[in-house]
């Protein structure tokens, strides 16, 4: 019954942070910190990840079928995920993507990256995806995406904080990130499924579990945080992740 509630939390954690701009990994982390999970498996984390993987690829599937045939926004978004494949199996082989795990980092990220994105959100509206997302402007929002290696970033965040700099809106920003996420968790989890070994590789209740509530989670996020960037500002999320940061900074600093 333990396993039954660690894996809904986990996946509460997971499905509703990888797509807004507050850091799943940085939650994940400090979840970690604060509770004595018994389940801590790179399965289990595959699984969280594929969840999610599967949740926007059902909540996209039309527009990612689209994309098949529109060949220049597909390039477009290869080009974009490069620089965080690139440097993220990088970093994760070589180790260093350890050093960037701990609480300290995470406080500073999150309130420096919170400000960063409230000044990009001040920012006009001038394009769209359809006829101003080009090379120069993916790349650039893909190069900010490598910050997101660092717990506290948030990719969300800081592709939602590169495309409102650019003078995208904030659900063309949102869906940019969105379609952007895919490479990213994929690319996550096929790193971890390489350290797997076959004994480890055991599909039993609690992997199910966690594919199913993942995905639940996930796809309720996806569609009502797209209904609220067409309402709402960021200001919610950045009063979040600044009072975060500071609750964190009273437990480093005193």
């Amino acid at each position: 019954m333990a396993e039954f509630y660690e894996i809904i939390i986990l996946s509460a954690i997971q499905g509703i942070s990888e797509f807004i701009p507050v850091s799943s990994s940085a939650h994940l982390y400090l979840m970690s910190e604060v509770q004595n999970f018994e389940i801590k498996s790179l399965l289990t984390d595959v699984s969280l990840h594929l969840g999610s993987l599967l949740a926007i690829l059902f909540y996209f599937r039309d527009d990612f079928l689209k994309l098949f045939k529109d060949q220049k926004l597909l390039k477009l978004l290869i080009f974009g995920s490069l620089p965080l494949i690139v440097v993220g199996f990088f970093v994760f082989k070589t180790g260093l993507i350890n050093y960037f795990r701990s609480i300290e980092i995470i406080a500073w990220t999150t309130v420096i990256f919170a400000i960063f994105l409230y000044i990009a959100d001040k920012f006009s509206v001038r394009k769209k995806i359809e006829t101003d997302l080009n090379l120069r402007a993916i790349l650039a929002i893909g190069i900010f995406q490598v910050l997101a290696l660092i717990p506290g970033v948030s990719r969300a965040g800081i592709v939602i904080t590169a495309g409102r700099f650019l003078n995208f809106d904030r659900y063309d920003s949102a869906k940019i990130s969105f379609f952007l996420s895919v490479p990213a968790i994929a690319g996550a989890s096929f790193l971890n499924l390489k350290e797997l070994t076959f004994s480890d590789i055991e599909v039993n209740f609690i992997v199910l579990l966690a594919v199913i509530c993942s995905f639940i989670f996930s796809y309720i996020t996806i569609k009502y945080f797209l209904i609220f960037v067409k309402k709402f500002s960021m200001n919610f999320f950045i009063i979040y992740r600044v009072c975060l940061g500071l609750v964190l900074f009273w437990f480093i600093y005193t």
